[in-house]
């Protein structure tokens, strides 16, 4: 075995931004966002005050049906996003790792295409950092990875509903204050 072949170890940049072309899209693979139980617990409890409410009015109104909920434990697990390793090279000729959050268009990066990443990095020191915004260079798109949020896995009834929830608790707390 030839020994005298130069080793190129993957790093991960520190620059906030850096430019360089991509090498390869490395297989994505599914991440989970932490839920923190007690913002969770708040807003099923606003919702929940909302929610016996509604019940209430329906029962008088039509004996009315309930529709299905997502339990605590399916809303504490949290959505999950893709995570795509990609590496590139930049002007130093060092290989860079950094990973993708989320999704992009298909067409949107390839190999050898020419970009400039602003990064972020993660909580955990080992990852490698995140990238917020790409600009292809090679095609002059801007891209903006997304990725789902605990308030787009919460949802937007479930919200509505504690916050009615939250507003219905002032209103009983504002007036037991001025009694």
């Amino acid at each position: 075995m030839n020994t005298d072949l130069p080793i190129r170890r993957v790093v991960h940049p520190t620059e906030r931004i850096v430019t360089g072309r991509v090498v390869r899209l490395l297989e994505g693979y599914p991440r989970e966002v932490r839920v923190g139980q007690p913002v969770l617990v708040a807003v099923l409890t606003a919702a929940g005050l909302t929610g016996l409410l509604m019940l209430l009015v329906r029962a008088l109104l039509s004996g009315g049906r309930r529709g299905a909920r997502r339990s605590f434990k399916e809303l504490k697990k949290g959505p999950e996003f893709l995570v795509t390793p990609v590496r590139l090279r930049d002007g130093a000729d060092r290989l860079l790792e950094v990973e993708l959050h989320g999704h992009l268009p298909q067409s949107a990066l390839h190999p050898a295409d020419h970009v400039q990443l602003t990064l972020r990095p993660q909580r955990d020191p080992e990852l490698p950092p995140r990238i917020e915004r790409i600009v292809n260079l090679t095609t002059g798109q801007l891209l903006t990875p997304r990725t789902a949020t605990l308030w787009s896995h919460l949802g937007p009834p479930l919200l509505l509903q504690a916050a009615l929830g939250a507003l219905l608790l002032v209103g009983i707390a504002s007036c037991s204050v001025l009694r």
